[in-house]
């Protein structure tokens, strides 16, 4: 049974054709209207995911009010708009999106409030020769977890927010410059954490396959039992295949996500026990969340911390 939050598609044609047929009609009065207040009050931005969030708060600082319509934990790939955040929305400054089809099942409604409200995706600032691309042409959209590159989808943010508030560019351009600094900083810290592992240990099992770009950055071979999106199912076939691989290599630990159920990897768990080999269920990691508002996961760069951490003492043996 359908919650009565849910939309169908045409029910959010209907929605979005009478909520922008309202922006039409009282648009170009109350258009002008902000453009001459906005640089005395906060911009209200409204984000998709927690880490978007996360990354307009730290380039925004005090300029801004953001509201993200994803909390802690909640998985953006099967996330459904409902008819609260359409609302919202169309209230906004400034729409604030990953991409790459992370927000899979919000991409009409997106693309419909781009002709009306300014929008962004962070990633756009990613050259398309750093992307990683499974599955055919489909990119994987998870560039967060190579922090060079998280730096650089900073930009995104401060761009945006530039052209939106001339008045206060200076602003967002020093707030850019000062959190890539510490995205740097992260950065070190990272490869001099990883170190501690011997390369023939770093090798990353988890829930689904969230972490190649990670992988990539800083020597780790990954798998994971689904695909780039948590839409997808394992099958049997994949567990044995997993289970198989674990007991090969002699896999300490596999790592369950936040945002994806542990029965998954409970499967693989047992399935290499039958294979005489014991592995450990670790974690949580973070993979498409923050975690909750004030904890040290809250944010980028200590949910960064908190994965590394838990990986490097896993795979150790700690």
């Amino acid at each position: 049974m359908k919650r009565k939050s849910d939309i169908g598609r045409n029910g959010w044609i209907l929605l979005l054709g009478l909520g922008l047929w309202g922006l039409v009609a009282c648009a170009p009065a109350e258009r002008r209207a902000a453009a001459a207040e906005l640089a005395q009050r906060r911009i209200r931005v409204v984000t998709t995911t927690t880490l978007v969030a996360d990354l307009v708060r730290q380039i925004g600082g005090d300029r801004v009010e953001v509201v993200s319509l994803m909390g802690p934990g909640v998985d953006p790939h099967l996330y459904r708009a409902r008819e609260s955040d359409v609302w919202r929305l169309m209230r906004a400054d400034l729409i604030v999106y990953h991409g790459l089809h992370l927000e899979a099942r919000m991409g009409d409604v997106l693309a419909g409030m781009a002709r009306w409200v300014p929008t962004v995706a962070v990633s756009e600032a990613i050259p398309s020769d750093r992307l990683l691309y499974l599955e055919g042409e489909i990119p994987d959209p998870h560039i967060w977890f190579d922090v060079r590159l998280w730096k650089q989808a900073a930009e995104s943010v401060a761009r945006a927010l530039s052209d939106l508030d001339p008045a206060h560019a200076i602003q967002y351009q020093t707030n850019r410059l000062a959190y890539q600094r510490e995205l740097e900083a992260l950065e070190a810290w990272v490869r001099a954490e990883v170190a501690r592992i011997p390369p023939e240990q770093r090798v990353l099992v988890t829930s689904h396959d969230a972490f190649g770009y990670f992988g990539r950055a800083y020597g780790f071979e990954v798998r994971g039992l689904l695909g780039i999106s948590t839409a997808s199912e394992a099958g049997l076939a994949d567990v044995q295949a997993l289970a198989e691989f674990l007991a090969r290599r002699r896999i300490r630990a596999i790592f369950v996500e936040t945002s994806v159920p542990v029965r998954y990897l409970e499967a693989v768990q047992e399935a290499a026990r039958a294979r005489g080999w014991s592995v450990r269920v670790s974690g949580p990691l973070f993979s498409d969340a923050l975690g909750e508002p004030g904890s040290p996961e809250g944010t980028y760069v200590g949910m960064i911390r908190y994965n590394v951490r838990t990986i490097v003492q896993a795979l150790q043996g700690e």
